[in-house]
């Protein structure tokens, strides 16, 4: 198969994760606050070693410190200027960007769409270096961190009065731009190998906004610091083990 294909599919299956984790809103199963925080803190722990073993890492081993550090750079600015200029709805944080008359869902829906960008192009990116234990190992990472975001995503919607099947429906559909940019990452690669390493550090210079900016934030916004923090081992630890053992 070619790494293309491979590339589309991968992302496609880490992105689908998302709807595994809002199936207990189907079920009628709502965890904790202190639960929910821990998960997404696991979320948290799996992006940013992601970022360091399965992505800075191999940037610099493949192009060396500067051209790592210029699309670390370069990933991080497109992730400021995506997130000043689209508006979109947090619903912890609330409204940001300019100003919309869309409604909350779609505002919502914009702002995991950013948030899962970096992830999907991390993935394709992977399989379009032609490392395919590597991009495996980091599929299947953000497959297991998908399932907590798919969760937080439908719960809220709930909240805000959507049926749960609409919930979960929307929470899946979150996920789907992930293998959009997996399709990209891995065709950008393929096409040019020597953008390897820029896109390699790209795609962690946009995690890494995401974990800073999003995640760690919205884990420790309602007092439990300690369990989404013991998330974040957690979730560091599986990646790096994943990576190590499998890549």
């Amino acid at each position: 198969m070619s790494p293309l294909a491979l590339g589309a599919l991968a992302s496609l299956a880490a992105g689908l994760a998302t709807g595994v984790g809002a199936l207990p809103v189907l079920l009628r199963w709502q965890p904790s606050p202190r639960a929910t925080d821990g998960m997404l803190g696991f979320a948290a722990g799996v992006m940013l070693a992601a970022t360091f073993f399965s992505l800075l890492l191999p940037a610099i081993a493949a192009g060396g410190p500067w051209r790592a550090v210029a699309g670390f750079l370069l990933g991080v600015a497109l992730l400021v200027v995506a997130d000043r200029l689209t508006p979109h709805l947090h619903f912890l944080h609330g409204r940001e960007g300019p100003g919309s008359r869309l409604r909350k869902v779609w505002l919502f829906a914009f702002a995991v769409t950013i948030h899962n960008f970096p992830e999907g192009l991390a993935v394709g990116v992977g399989f379009g270096a032609g490392d395919v234990a590597g991009a495996l190992a980091l599929a299947i990472g953000i497959g297991l961190q998908n399932m907590p975001e798919g969760l937080a995503v439908a719960l809220p919607l709930v909240g805000e009065g959507y049926s749960r099947t609409k919930a979960f429906l929307i929470a899946t559909a979150t996920g789907l731009a992930e293998p959009l940019a997996g399709l990209l990452g891995a065709a950008a690669v393929t096409a040019a190998a020597g953008i390897l390493p820029y896109a390699l550090a790209f795609a962690a210079g946009a995690m890494l906004y995401v974990i800073s900016d999003e995640i760690i934030p919205e884990s420790h916004r309602r007092g439990h610091e300690f369990w989404a923090t013991g998330g974040l081992v957690l979730g560091f630890v599986v990646m790096m083990l994943l990576d190590t053992l499998l890549g």
